[in-house]
């Protein structure tokens, strides 16, 4: 493999590689001419897809296959864009699995931040709505990461709001609703 400087996104202390950056060093390689993506949705509907990404080399010998799952109700940007996340989720994985951008993880950063924006609770921010929230250390700082790392920054944003909102002044509120867009 190349010397190729892949950028990433922290995300929590760990670096991911973006699929853009995956498709861009696949396309740019000599190594890789001539080489197909091909992709196919095994399952949809209105509600969810599957898709299934093959990358072949030039004789169409199958070298890396990934596959994605989507719903459109998982995310504020899927409610538009669940087949297209899905898709590039599927190519994402199939690049990693040649080894292409896996330094630290097979999951792309767009999959750690689907990933996030779908959990109920985050680790780094958590609490117990029941309970009476916890003070913690460098809520801003953290609240901020949280929030750009997040591709639905704005469920992020109300996420934050929700378990910490008593804890958090105005401004801090102003402050962080800047990072939403």
């Amino acid at each position: 493999m190349s010397n190729y400087k892949f950028k990433t996104t922290n995300i929590r202390g760990k670096q991911y590689v973006e699929v853009n950056e995956r498709i861009k060093f696949f396309r740019q390689e000599d190594e890789y001419k001539n080489w197909t993506i091909s992709t196919e949705f095994t399952a949809m509907d209105s509600e969810m897809c599957v898709c299934k990404c093959i990358i072949a080399d030039p004789n169409q010998r199958v070298i890396a296959t990934g596959h994605a799952h989507e719903e459109r109700s998982s995310s504020h940007i899927n409610k538009t864009s669940y087949v297209e996340n899905c898709e590039t989720s599927a190519i994402g994985r199939a690049l990693a699995m040649m080894g292409i951008g896996i330094d630290t993880s097979i999951a792309s950063a767009n999959e750690v931040n689907d990933a996030i924006a779908k959990q109920s609770s985050d680790s780094s921010l958590s609490s117990n709505a029941k309970e009476t929230p916890k003070p913690v250390d460098n809520i801003m700082d953290k609240a901020v990461g949280y929030i750009k790392a997040s591709v639905d920054k704005k469920k992020a944003f109300d996420s934050i709001l929700s378990k910490y909102g008593e804890q958090l002044t105005e401004k801090q509120v102003a402050g962080l609703k800047k990072f939403v867009r």
